[in-house]
């Protein structure tokens, strides 16, 4: 069973990103998160995002377009990535997500992946 991984974190943890004496640490956490699910043999997909300011969100209303700049919600909570895994079940997907760095800090939210679709009848 596949299950998404998404992974949020508080404002001030994401910055560590990017901080010069708090990037070594914060990656090398996720480098040992992500090491240990290639150990294991089951992440199927997954990238890390850049930050919300870079986002554009779109809406289609009564048929017009709306764009704009930033994430939608104003939230304490940034969006950082996600990974799919490949697991039994959700006990186990749910061990992993405790795991992650982001668990100690913001949350990670599971959820399974919808099988592929049956093609339509021709």
């Amino acid at each position: 069973m596949q299950y998404m991984l998404l992974f949020t974190e508080t404002e001030a943890d994401f910055a560590k990103r990017n901080h010069p004496e708090e990037a070594g640490p914060y990656w090398g956490g996720w480098s040992a998160y992500i090491g240990a699910l290639r150990e294991a043999g089951v992440i199927v997909n997954g990238d890390g995002l850049q930050g919300p300011h870079t986002a554009t969100t779109v809406r289609v209303r009564d048929g017009k377009r709306s764009v704009e700049d930033g994430p939608f919600a104003d939230t304490k909570e940034q969006l950082g990535g996600y990974l799919v895994i490949e697991v039994p079940d959700l006990d186990t997907a749910l061990d992993w997500a405790a795991r992650a760095p982001s668990a100690s800090c913001g949350s990670v939210e599971v959820r399974p992946v919808l099988p592929p679709m049956a093609p339509a009848a021709p």
